[in-house]
């Protein structure tokens, strides 16, 4: 186990407050596992932060960090990073709101531009609401394009989905079904083959083992059920081959991932969300963990939503939130910022009071 001074430095942003985000803040700080792993910087808001720990039941004496401070203070492997941007009372439970919203972009913004400009090692997040967040920001599609936009990187990232040593990733993610078809191109194919390669060899597995899912039905049958797997899927996966990659398909994704779950893959490439969320959720939901790669530090959240419906209950399961902090842990490379200069960059990375652009595309 790392020491406090060698440990990666993970920035936790507060995700949506009307659900079970600020619950999950604070029981993973209260999680001795999930200390173990990083030091975090957890962004938001101190009383938000006490009503989390009030929802789940645990005591925490954690040091604050407040706009204007000189220094950050990791000495407890902790530091909540208060940017007095959240009123007690303000947003109803359960529902979206665009003061939830608000909140939970400002978070998110923030760590993204901590861990670009080298003061956190690592970007993760509690849930977020889709509807909240563009209620507040309404071009607002996914964390992708806001990833993007922080990061000035020239290409979108992908998301990866995992469960243990079992990954799922995609070519397409959130598009309507009606729009993966004329997306899915041997040269995005080919690109998403590659970008999981790279990640999962700088998540520790030496060399991945990739099986391409079919877009059609049974793989196409031969042009019968679609041309995009033969046309598009088949050519691409054969150029990763000629790479070094090892990867095999398109199989038809009926059956690919129990090929993968009884170890002959470590990883399933599917061609949109729902190909391989179903089946990653109906393996193991408590413990799903969604990657963002491609954008020199690793983002990472659970794979579940903000749980609306149990706000405020107390119950939420900490299982994922634990997990999305392992995999960010594995991935970071600690760069050693010390702690002056770490506050100087929150001081200049804060996106309170912003008003939100649209990214370019």
């Amino acid at each position: 186990m790392a020491s406090k001074e060698t440990r990666p430095v993970i920035a936790l942003a507060m995700g949506d407050p009307a659900g079970i985000s600020l619950e999950l803040a604070a029981k993973l700080m209260a999680d001795e596992e999930a200390r173990s792993l990083a030091n975090y910087i957890v962004v938001g808001d101190s009383r938000a932060f006490v009503e989390g720990s009030e929802v789940a039941g645990v005591s925490l004496d954690l040091p604050v960090w407040h706009p204007g401070d000189i220094d950050i203070d990791l000495s407890k492997g902790a530091v909540i990073a208060d940017l007095g941007h959240y009123e007690p009372g303000a947003i109803e439970r359960g529902k979206a709101s665009k003061a939830g919203g608000a909140f939970a972009l400002a978070n998110f913004r923030t760590v993204l531009r901590l861990a670009n400009r080298g003061g956190a090692d690592a970007a993760t997040f509690t849930p977020f609401n889709k509807n909240a967040m563009r209620l507040a920001f309404p071009p607002y599609v996914d964390e992708i394009e806001v990833i993007t936009a922080e990061t000035g990187a020239a290409s979108d990232g992908r998301e990866f989905n995992i469960l243990g040593n079992l990954w799922n990733a995609r070519v397409t993610s959130h598009v309507p079904l009606s729009g993966v078809a004329e997306l899915i191109t041997k040269d995005r194919v080919l690109a998403g083959i590659r970008l999981t390669n790279e990640s999962m060899k700088a998540a520790g597995f030496e060399k991945p083992r990739i099986a391409v899912a079919a877009l059609n039905p049974h793989a196409g049958d031969g042009g019968n059920f679609g041309h995009e797997d033969d046309a598009e899927i088949a050519p691409a996966v054969e150029a990763a081959k000629a790479e070094g990659i090892i990867c095999d398909g398109p199989f038809p994704s009926d059956t690919v991932f129990l090929r993968a779950k009884r170890g002959d893959y470590d990883v399933v490439q599917t061609m949109y969300h729902d190909q391989g969320q179903i089946a990653m959720k109906l393996m193991g939901f408590e413990l799903g963990v969604t990657l963002i790669g491609g954008y020199g530090f690793p983002v990472c959240t659970p794979a579940h939503g903000t749980a609306y419906d149990i706000a405020g209950q107390g119950i939420a399961n900490l299982g994922a939130t634990r997990e999305a902090m392992r995999v960010a842990a594995r991935m970071a490379e600690p760069k050693g910022t010390v702690g002056n200069e770490r506050a100087r960059l929150l001081n200049e990375c804060m996106a309170t009071g912003e008003r939100s652009e649209a990214p370019e595309r």
